[in-house]
């Protein structure tokens, strides 16, 4: 088993079916976590703000760091793997209320509307999401059979499982958002 390592700022995508993608200590960062379970393409992303715009030197050299770039990105290299968009599961994680107890910036909140903004417009939806909150976050999916498995701090391990439905039908979205 190879354990890719994804960095805050950072995305890996994988069709080997030895390895597991992790990242670790999302605060107000966002995880946003794809599988197509046919093609067993996994991808991950850990971005830490919303709009590039904020810092357009900084978007050109670390595109991962932001929603509006990094999570195109993220799909693009999953396709190129063989991916459809058409089977494609979109879960995330993140976005809670860190280092800011009186809410004054946002900043996991604001990530989190920027990703629902961009998947939008690419024509995608989130299947499940555990977002908001005061708690870190790990997040890890193994790409041999998609599983998702989710640590907060202070609580056991959870599983991100995949909906059994036709992807593309939002009747069984589920979120969990947490203010």
């Amino acid at each position: 088993m190879a354990l890719l390592v994804v960095g805050i700022g950072d995305c890996k995508v994988s069709n080997d079916p030895c390895d597991v993608l992790v990242t670790h200590a999302l605060g107000s960062c966002i995880a946003v976590v794809l599988y197509d379970p046919a093609a067993k393409v996994a991808g991950l992303l850990h971005y830490m703000l919303p709009e590039s715009g904020l810092d357009a030197d900084k978007a050109e050299k670390r595109p991962f760091m932001f929603a509006d770039t990094g999570i195109p990105m993220l799909f693009d290299r999953a396709l190129q793997l063989g991916a459809s968009k058409s089977r494609l599961v979109v879960m995330a994680a993140g976005g809670a209320q860190m280092l800011d107890p009186n809410g004054t910036f946002n900043i996991g909140h604001r990530n989190h509307l920027a990703m629902r903004k961009v998947l939008w417009k690419c024509g995608l939806i989130v299947h499940k999401e555990d977002v908001g909150g005061t708690c870190s976050r790990t997040v890890r999916i193994a790409v041999a059979t998609g599983r998702i498995q989710l640590n907060k701090s202070g609580e056991p391990e959870q599983e991100m499982t995949i909906p059994s439905r036709r992807i593309g039908v939002n009747d069984g979205f589920q979120h969990t958002y947490r203010r």
